[in-house]
């Protein structure tokens, strides 16, 4: 899809009535917060298989923050 469809799209979202244009932004929200949990889970699951958790991540942020390691 090029540009100058994206701009149409807008411009007929712009055009639909407010109550339209809320279901709409809803509708919208609600694909993104489903695609936020499969990535969410994939990237869990990665991180599981590569042995990460929590604690090694809290680790890797202090490391970064303070430059120091625990261990």
């Amino acid at each position: 899809m090029g540009e100058a469809a994206v701009r149409d799209i807008l411009n007929q979202i712009d055009k639909l009535p407010e109550a339209d244009r809320l279901v709409l932004e809803q509708r919208l929200a609600e694909r993104a917060e489903a695609e936020w949990i499969r990535e969410a889970t994939s990237a869990r699951e990665l991180a599981r298989q590569r042995g990460i958790d929590q604690a090694v991540i809290d680790e890797a942020v202090e490391e970064v923050r303070y430059g120091r390691r625990h261990g």
